[in-house]
């Protein structure tokens, strides 16, 4: 598993960096690596105070440029709100997307109308960023669209397949954009994470071994920005895992409770 500590080596550029749902611990994390290299950033989110306290602490670290833009990504017009963040920055260098909800599947399962707007956030929401974002960098012929999904997103399981298809499907826009960015020189990746100790899983008890730090999750985010992809697992063990998993045949599978 990668340390929170572990040193990634990457230029001053001063990139330009959006990231959609910028108060999301993971985010946050990410954003203060960037942060250290000078880069100028973009925070979109629906709480504005928090918003201010991420980008006093991003500007304390070095940040060259912080913008608060308060905003409900389900509702808003994606493409013109992107269009208003590339104009600020002059450009785009990473778009991190990194906004959505887990649910309580019991509940999903119950009330059709929470899940539909599980579905409205996770998946047809981030899907109008992913496409908006997709022209920003196809027009450019560069820069890296990055979207943080999940390994539920693998495999339909029964404890949480409602979340796990939003996931699943996120999955097959961005691999999709990827391959349609890549003979432009830009990229698209979707990163896989496991289980991450965050404020959105707290209600999970017996956390383990597999659970990872926002922090280690970061490191692997902000060296997809630099290289790799379509699809990126964090931690890497997650791969082998994931391959086990997608492997088991339907009558073994059906008796494993996951």
């Amino acid at each position: 598993m990668s340390g929170a500590s572990e040193e990634i080596v990457v230029p001053q550029v001063h990139q330009r960096i959006v990231i959609l749902g910028a108060t999301s611990a993971i985010a946050e994390a990410a954003a203060r690596l960037w942060a250290t290299r000078g880069a100028r950033i973009v925070l979109a989110g629906r709480n504005e105070a928090r918003l201010n306290e991420i980008a006093t602490d991003l500007k304390a670290r070095g940040a060259r440029e912080t913008i608060d833009w308060p905003l409900d990504f389900v509702s808003a017009d994606a493409s013109a709100e992107l269009a208003k963040m590339v104009e600020h920055l002059g450009g785009l260098d990473i778009l991190l997307l990194a906004y959505g909800a887990l649910g309580d599947h019991a509940e999903l399962e119950r009330n059709p109308a929470a899940a539909a707007k599980l579905i409205a956030t996770n998946f047809s929401s981030a899907a109008a960023w992913c496409l908006a974002a997709s022209a920003v960098l196809e027009k450019q012929r560069g820069g890296t669209l990055l979207v943080i999904g999940s390994v539920a997103g693998d495999r339909g399981r029964r404890s949480n397949y409602i979340y796990g298809a939003t996931k699943g499907g996120l999955a097959h826009l961005v691999e999709g954009i990827a391959h349609k960015l890549a003979p432009l020189g830009a990229r698209a990746v979707i990163i896989k994470p496991g289980f991450v100790d965050t404020p959105m899983t707290d209600a999970i008890a017996n956390k383990g071994a597999l659970w990872a730090t926002p922090e280690a999750v970061a490191v692997v985010i902000v060296r997809a920005g630099e290289k790799g992809g379509p699809a990126i697992y964090a931690p890497g063990f997650w791969r082998g895992i994931m391959l086990v998993v997608r492997g088991l045949p339907a009558p073994i599978f059906n008796k494993v409770n996951i």
